[in-house]
């Protein structure tokens, strides 16, 4: 089955927020936001603006009825700055005018002075100065300062990995439409549906039964929806609630990327101790992470760095520290991977410094250290059905890496300007979110006179095929044609305190509440058919092809006529399901426990070619072995391993987030922010998946799949790294990501560079004497 919503992208008849028909009256809004990363409001000028004729109002913060704040986990982020400005793009006044332009016209004649404070812009210093956003933590493992003196060798290192703007094709957007009795409705772009209804409500200062939200589906998200919608959404519902009119908020590209924070960067230090051979006994790793101005989901990000510290290995000493640094950026915030990839790459770093000071392969230190059963993570839980080495074997069998390590050798030895690389990349990756309680979905389910069926559910469509998944999860539940169900939006009505579409668990937590409530339904049935057709057993009636089978023999009836003996017969043909993952839990004071479900597992591949004299790189191939359990659909899921990858190769290469010591994004839109794009990606791509394993978790054993396939692009960065090893191996080089081209020549050059600048500064002195 192809992707459910394919037809209807391919003719452009898909529908997302502004594609719905404009209500009457529509009135459309534009924000007004800080120009400098900090400071002192002074003054606030909108009188320019609210002379226009086409503006309706200017919203500030004193315009706020309820609560000025939106942070989701620390109450540290106002909806609309009042006295201070933390970042450049914070909101600071709403403008609402009768057509778009309008709007924007007269967001450029407010006018704000502002005392300029001191900016930080580098977590180091922020941490230095104490500017840290909750609290420091750190998870340990056995003994790691009596470990050192154990180790035939000990490394210091530091890695620096940068942050990745989103790139939805939706920018951020909502319309907010006011109901009878002083009710809201908004449709947002948001993977959290009930955040928005949360945050709306304590803006206005009104229960949450008086929001409704309703999602259709998002132009991606990737995590930037997951909590940083939530400001458009309250905006469009604050001036929607005053005007009685309903309001539409769309954020241009340039405004998108300016004012909604990224991935993390962080910058890291590590300390690894190996025997002789490539053991590892102790690993010691401090994350400063770059949090923006605001908590946002940033603890939750560190958390997740701190739990995959130490990836697909097993290392019996370990103490790895976190702290999320505050400093003058837009607040930063979830992307695929979730603090996961950042932490990965630390280690991995650390192991190639080993195997450069050991003179052994890298790939031979990963293998000899790979999880196997039982093994304990540093947080205390055992590896269960540990794939780490099966799949590491089997891309092994598939792909030879001896075979790619003398072809490699073999050209390099041939070639001076051009080298190539490669590098193997193992990824263990825990699914669930990491706070227990989130770890819950609902599920209803109606079953009409006709036999048809809808579902509505709290997971979000957002290009990840969650509707595709989960319209065959209830097809084959009921034993019936995909054709009959029909996957609802997303509404704050149908399911209450929904988690977000996020940690790759919405299959997951959605689809087993699917079972759950069509399970009901299926026990109704077959209790009724037992009754009217004097069956002994109803535990041995089954539904196929929508036919009602009794021992796997034909009754005579089909599907239509049971649901509509069913409703003749008043039997319910609706239920909910509820469903919340079981065995899961973690002791934050203790810093121990099992937080995730199971672990996903996978192994990739990646070769590269590079042009030593001018920096440029050709990724050759990507092959990949990758832990799927028995997935649902196939097609969807294989795309979500090669869009994964495309994302991970993107963050490890090209995607260079820049941003000036005033605090200023400079690659602030799709002209100055490189993507991969498809002459980026590998020239060969081949994605194996494990054979003959599933998982009990899942629904009908699938396993996740959205975030484990990005960390896989990690090992693009080490692979480009070893053919710049090859072509001067005389040089250490940095562990700062992305490796951009512009990176590559400068360090593969870097004496060449040191006496140019030697050279320039002579030159200089010489003239100005």
């Amino acid at each position: 089955m192809k992707h459910i919503d394919s037809s209807a992208h391919t003719r452009g008849e898909s529908q997302y927020v502004d594609d719905m028909p404009q209500p009457a009256e529509l009135l459309f809004a534009a924000v007004f936001s800080s120009p400098v990363a900090h400071g002192q409001i002074s003054e606030l000028d909108t009188r320019n603006a609210r002379s226009n004729e086409d503006v309706v109002a200017v919203f500030t913060a004193d315009d706020i009825p309820g609560e000025n704040q939106i942070g989701p986990i620390i109450q540290d982020e106002t909806l609309l700055a009042k006295d201070e400005v933390h970042f450049v793009g914070q909101p600071v006044a709403l403008v609402i005018a009768r057509t778009p332009e309008a709007a924007q016209k007269a967001v450029k004649q407010i006018k704000l002075r502002v005392s300029e404070l001191p900016v930080i812009t580098d977590p180091r210093e922020a941490f230095a100065q104490g500017e840290i956003i909750g609290t420091p933590r750190t998870f340990a493992l056995g003994d790691v300062d009596d470990a050192w003196e154990k180790c035939d060798l000990v490394v210091e290192g530091r890695c620096d990995s940068a942050g990745q703007e989103h790139v939805y094709l939706e920018t951020q957007r909502a319309r907010a439409i006011p109901l009878e009795e002083k009710t809201l409705r908004i449709h947002s772009s948001t993977q959290s549906p009930y955040a928005v209804q949360k945050a709306t409500a304590k803006i206005l200062g009104i229960s949450h039964h008086k929001v409704e939200v309703d999602v259709n589906r998002l132009g991606g998200g990737f995590g930037g929806k997951e909590d940083q919608a939530t400001p458009w959404a309250c905006l469009a519902g604050l001036a929607a609630w005053h005007l009685n009119k309903p309001v539409e908020l769309v954020l241009h590209r340039f405004d998108d990327i300016k004012m909604t924070g990224k991935r993390h960067p962080y910058s890291s230090d590590f300390k690894i101790g190996v025997t002789k051979d490539g053991k590892i006994l102790a690993y010691d790793v401090k994350h400063y992470q770059n949090s923006g101005a605001a908590a946002d989901l940033s603890t939750a990000v560190l958390e997740r760095s701190l739990f995959h510290s130490t990836n697909a290995y097993y290392v019996p000493n370990v103490r790895i520290f976190g702290a999320c640094c505050r400093t003058n950026l837009p607040p930063n915030t979830a992307f695929r991977g979730f603090g996961g990839p950042q932490a990965m790459f630390v280690i991995e770093g650390a192991i190639a410094e080993v195997a450069a000071k050991l003179g052994i392969s890298r790939e031979e230190i990963q293998r000899k250290n790979l999880l196997k059963e039982n093994d304990t993570f540093p947080y205390g839980q055992k590896a269960k059905n540990a794939r780490a080495r099966s799949t590491w074997n089997e891309a092994d069998k598939a792909f030879n890496f001896d075979s790619i390590r003398k072809r490699v050798n073999s050209y390099n030895d041939s070639h001076f300007e051009t080298k190539k690389g490669f590098a193997v990349m193992p990824v263990c990756f825990g699914i669930s979110f990491t706070s227990t309680f989130l770890n819950q979905a609902g599920s209803l389910v109606h079953v009409y006179t006709d036999g048809s069926v809808s579902v509505s559910t709290g997971g979000v469509e957002m290009g990840q095929g969650i509707s595709t998944n989960l319209n065959k999860i209830a097809a084959k539940a009921l034993g019936i044609r995909e054709e009959r169900v029909k996957i609802e939006s997303t509404n704050t009505t149908r399911i209450a305190n929904m988690s977000a579409s996020a940690a790759s668990s919405t299959t997951d937590l959605n689809g087993n509440a699917t079972l759950l409530a069509t399970g009901q339904i299926l026990d109704r049935l077959k209790s009724l058919a037992a009754k009217e057709l004097n069956l002994p057993n109803k535990e041995k009636i089954s539904i196929v092809d929508e036919a009602v089978l009794y021992e796997e023999k034909e009754t005579g009836w089909d599907w239509q006529k049971l649901v509509q003996t069913a409703y003749l017969s008043r039997v319910a043909l609706s239920a909910h399901g509820f469903y919340a993952t079981p065995e899961i839990w973690f002791d934050r004071e203790k810093e121990k426990g099992d937080p995730f479900a199971y672990h996903v597992f996978g192994t990739a591949v990646i070769e590269v070619t590079v042009d030593c004299l001018r920096g440029t790189y050709d990724i050759n191939s990507a092959k990949i072995v990758h832990d799927l359990g028995r997935p649902i659909n196939e097609i969807v899921d294989r795309g979500q391993i090669e869009g994964g990858l495309a994302q991970g190769l993107g963050w490890m290469t090209l995607e260079e987030l820049k941003f000036n010591e005033k605090g200023e994004y400079l690659s602030n839109s799709l002209a100055a922010y490189k993507l991969p794009d498809v002459y980026f990606m590998p020239d060969n791509l081949t994605v194996k998946l494990l054979e003959n394993v599933d998982d009990e978790h899942g629904p009908y054993g699938a396993k996740a799949v959205g975030e484990p396939p990005l960390m896989y692009g990690i090992g693009v960065f080490f692979a480009i790294q070893q053919a710049m090893r090859a072509f001067r191996p005389d040089l250490e080089f940095a562990y700062d990501a992305p490796m951009t081209p512009e990176k590559v020549v400068m360090q593969l050059h870097s004496d060449v560079m040191a006496e140019l600048t030697s050279k320039k500064k002579r030159v200089t002195a010489e003239v100005s004497t």
